[in-house]
């Protein structure tokens, strides 16, 4: 699978989990199920009856403070919507726009960083995804 596509799975899989507990969800959710109904119609309502279910187990995560019930439900969910997407690249655009339309500002959920460097010799290389302090040790 194309590494974009991989990240973008991962990215989809997080904001969905994490718009469960939010107002937006009842959208999020037909948007994410209208996926499925294009990619595998027959799995479609299932897939309506697992998102809600994965809503219960989110909110009774968030109740007991539990993050890592909440962490392990984003990679299932992530899991899934790399699948359909390696079924059906072609809704990788779909995806970006759903995370575009309904990602909540603020919520801490932001797109996957890959980052690729190659060093050759003595060469060394630094990569940082967000700040990165280098110095005298």
């Amino acid at each position: 699978m194309d590494p974009e596509v991989a990240a973008l799975a991962g990215t989809a899989g997080t904001t969905v989990v994490t718009l469960m507990a939010g107002d937006a969800w009842q959208r999020t959710r037909e948007a994410v199920v209208a996926l499925w109904r294009r990619v595998h119609p027959d799995r479609a309502d299932s897939i309506d009856a697992e998102l809600e279910a994965t809503r219960r187990d989110v909110l009774a995560a968030r109740t007991a403070g539990d993050s890592q019930s909440e962490e392990d439900l984003s990679i299932e969910w992530q899991a899934r919507l790399r699948r359909l997407l390696a079924a059906e690249p072609a809704i990788a655009d779909d995806v970006r726009r759903i995370l575009d339309e309904f990602r909540p500002a603020g919520s801490g959920v932001a797109p996957q960083l890959q980052l690729r460097a190659t060093a050759s010799g003595h060469g060394r290389i630094y990569q940082a995804g967000r700040d990165q302090h280098i110095g005298d040790a």
